[in-house]
């Protein structure tokens, strides 16, 4: 049973990430970018090519889709 208030929390939060990101993409694209120059730098760009994947999607998931 904890599991599942577990996992409605999460689903929770996710929703209000999701809601926070359509209604600010710039900040979240700047946190993001931010977050992922402080991994890049503290493993030594070993893994900048996933950083940078990952960076990358969060800029297409805040991009606003055409005709909205």
């Amino acid at each position: 049973m904890a599991m599942l208030k577990r996992l409605a929390v999460l689903a929770g939060a996710a929703g209000a990430v999701t809601s926070y990101a359509k209604k600010n993409p710039e900040k979240v694209n700047q946190a993001v970018g931010k977050a992922a120059n402080f991994v890049d730098q503290k493993t030594k760009g070993k893994y900048h090519a996933k950083i940078n994947g990952v960076t990358q999607k969060v800029s297409d998931a805040t991009k606003p889709k055409p005709g909205h």
